[in-house]
């Protein structure tokens, strides 16, 4: 029994030790995921900010002008900066602010599924933000580069 505990736990520590090796590609689709993810709700925020600082009032949002400028800046910063693996830390907290605020005020109130408008794409959003902001970007990033050159 022993012997096919170690066995069993050797062939499970060698596949962990295989599948780490794919740590980088992850951060890396998780970026470009988000970042493809945020490029259209950016766009068209920008497309039609006055339009979008009006439903932010109608929300009950503070200062809706400058909470939809704020919301359309974060959102296409996240888009070139996850892109990029570029201050990606960084940007990952006022995005995952900016679906908070998304949850609470549209998305809450439709429950969860996505097909209801509910929050679960904005929940995902926040769950792959934390792993970015945990782990960084990866390898293959500008952060990365930055990190071994002034460490």
């Amino acid at each position: 029994m022993n012997e096919l505990k170690a066995i069993l736990l050797d062939k499970y520590f060698r596949a962990a030790e295989r599948t780490a090796g794919l740590r980088n590609l992850v951060l890396l689709a998780i970026r470009f995921v988000l970042a493809y993810g945020f490029l259209n709700p950016a766009l068209n925020k920008w497309a039609d900010i006055n339009g979008i600082a009006q439903w932010f009032a109608e929300l009950g949002i503070p200062l809706p002008g400058l909470n939809a400028y704020l919301s359309a800046s974060t959102e296409i910063a996240g888009v070139a900066l996850l892109t990029l693996g570029l201050g990606t830390r960084l940007i990952s907290i006022p995005l995952i602010i900016n679906m908070i605020v998304a949850i609470t005020t549209v998305h809450w109130s439709n429950g969860f599924e996505a097909g209801s408008n509910g929050f679960e794409i904005p929940l995902y959003y926040i769950l792959l933000l934390f792993v970015l902001l945990i782990n960084g970007a990866g390898k293959f990033s500008i952060d990365y580069f930055l990190s071994k050159k002034y460490k």
